[in-house]
């Protein structure tokens, strides 16, 4: 959940910065599949959290990777689908999500390992 939060904000972060207008979507507009945003475009808000939550299920649980990053995907190209977002959106979304991931995995990793080297000398 911390992976998927760290993603949602790093893109609203990054879409206040860049500021991309969302495509014309006329069609959209009047029938729309989904509420049309308000905010910016790029980064996918969608692609990168849904790409942070299958980086870190794809850790715990190997096996299922393909799944999930098919998933991942499914739910990143909906977003081009229904009008919201550019391609490159989802593509720099997904890119966000999955490096959000491996940092905080990182960053674990190595406070478990400063840890276990910590409980050593005190020893």
């Amino acid at each position: 959940m911390i992976a998927v939060a760290l993603a949602d904000w790093s893109a609203a972060g990054i879409k206040a910065l860049v500021g991309r207008d969302r495509p014309p979507v006329v069609y959209a507009r009047s029938k729309a599949l989904v509420p049309v945003p308000h905010d910016a475009s790029f980064p996918s808000g969608h692609a990168a959290t849904s790409f942070a939550a299958a980086t870190v299920l794809a850790f715990a649980f190997p096996r299922l990777a393909p799944a999930l990053f098919v998933l991942a995907a499914a739910v990143a190209f909906s977003r081009v689908y229904v009008g919201v977002h550019y391609p490159l959106d989802i593509v720099g979304g997904a890119a966000l999500g999955v490096l959000v991931a491996l940092a905080l995995r990182a960053l674990l990793h190595f406070r478990r390992r400063a840890s276990t080297v910590n409980m050593r000398a005190g020893s």
